[in-house]
């Protein structure tokens, strides 16, 4: 895993984020919800639940829900392999924190970015959802949408099918 700089002049401006592949694609999530990052390992199924749910995991004495980003997003499944990894995030809703994974095609980089170069979500009309995304960042080598981790996740949602 390689960091990218930005040139930047002030510290206080610039945000990492962990980035991921997902349908060779590129997405970021803000580096301090990020906990841990895990190979992918079988995980208990949770019945009656959305098909981007794949089920949850104990991660030292805690439930954690399992989510492929590729199913929530609509872009078709695969198979999970050796290079398949679970981001787990720590997602904050009003004072409460919750702990969930995200499955992703492969980890990349960790990217520093000015605030000022994240360019605001594009509207893309009705039929397509944008509320999950933070921002855009137009890199050196590819664009990457950026995600707001607390809505993406739609805890509401969750925590009413899994219980957390």
């Amino acid at each position: 895993m390689t960091t990218e700089k930005i040139n930047t002049t002030d510290e206080s401006e610039v945000e990492q984020f962990l980035t991921f592949e997902l349908a060779g694609e590129f997405y970021g999530v803000e580096i301090l919800a990020v906990q841990e990052i895990r190979g992918w390992e079988p995980v208990r199924e949770i019945p009656n639940t959305p098909d981007f749910i794949k089920g949850a995991l104990n991660l030292r004495g805690s439930i954690v829900p399992i989510i492929d980003l590729r199913e929530r997003f609509g872009m078709e499944s695969v198979e999970y392999s050796a290079i398949t990894v679970v981001i787990v995030l720590s997602v904050k809703v009003a004072d409460d924190t919750h702990i969930m994974g995200i499955v992703s095609d492969t980890v990349s980089d960790v990217v520093d970015i000015n605030k000022g170069d994240i360019k605001q979500a594009p509207k893309l009309g009705s039929k397509i959802d944008t509320r999950y995304m933070q921002g855009m960042y137009i890199g050196k080598e590819h664009m990457i949408m950026l995600l707001d981790v607390d809505k993406l996740l739609n805890l509401e949602e969750i925590e009413s099918i899994v219980g957390i």
